[in-house]
């Protein structure tokens, strides 16, 4: 079986450290955008539900600069308080009628995307220590095939291979650890939206079968 040249194998041991380093420049660039776009969701959703309860008589009333999580979870109280409530007769008509157009766009539902992507980069943290390895075994792989050289050239190709192999372990590591330490920071606000997401999921189809009976219940002689 040909066996792989030493020059390419020292050329991408020599080059797996700064491919690492790299890569995870590009991982983390990626968790700061799924931040940013959860936070646009979260926005997003916060917005929907403020136009679908605005026409209430009784809402809750949060500062501005209140969390939008708070929002989320003070609006669907709304909901929640009219749909336990069939005397507010009044809401639940406005809440009917801005269910329409609330079921319309369905903004609520556009979360496949963003959880497919979320999960890519969390599993791929996986990846850096074995990149390293990977490395690791390209410059032994090198140092090994110098077997046949002679002298001080072969004992300083050794070396280096060597040291490229010690760097790429150390930077897959220090890139797992670094990703793992910015997904523990991040997982909280994600796993928030989803459940959130959810929970909107849950409280529209509520207030569709609900409202749908009381008004088959008024339309009936």
């Amino acid at each position: 079986m040909p066996s792989i040249p030493v020059e390419l194998l020292t050329t991408l041991s020599g080059l797996s450290t700064l491919v690492i380093l790299g890569v995870a420049a590009v991982h983390l660039l990626a968790f700061v955008w799924l931040s940013i776009w959860a936070r646009l969701d979260l926005r997003r959703m916060a917005g929907d539900l403020d136009s679908f309860t605005r026409e209430l008589k009784h809402r809750s009333v949060l500062d501005r600069g209140s969390r939008l999580s708070d929002q989320i979870d003070a609006f669907l109280a709304d909901v929640r308080d009219v749909l336990d409530l069939p005397a507010r007769r009044a809401d639940r008509i406005a809440l009917s009628q801005r269910l329409r157009i609330l079921d319309e766009e369905r903004r609520y539902l556009q979360s496949h995307s963003f959880e497919t992507c979320y999960n890519v980069c969390r599993t791929m943290i996986e990846a850096y220590p074995l990149a390293g390895v990977l490395g690791t075994i390209l410059a032994i792989g090198a140092a090994l095939q110098l077997g046949d050289a002679d002298g001080a050239q072969t004992v300083n190709m050794i070396v280096k291979s060597f040291g490229d192999a010690i760097w790429s372990t150390f930077a897959g590591l220090m890139a797992a650890m670094l990703l793992m330490f910015i997904n523990s920071v991040v997982e909280t606000g994600f796993r928030r939206l989803a459940e959130h997401r959810l929970h909107v999921r849950e409280t529209v189809a509520r207030a569709k079968r609900e409202l749908a009976l009381a008004a088959e219940g008024d339309a009936a002689p």
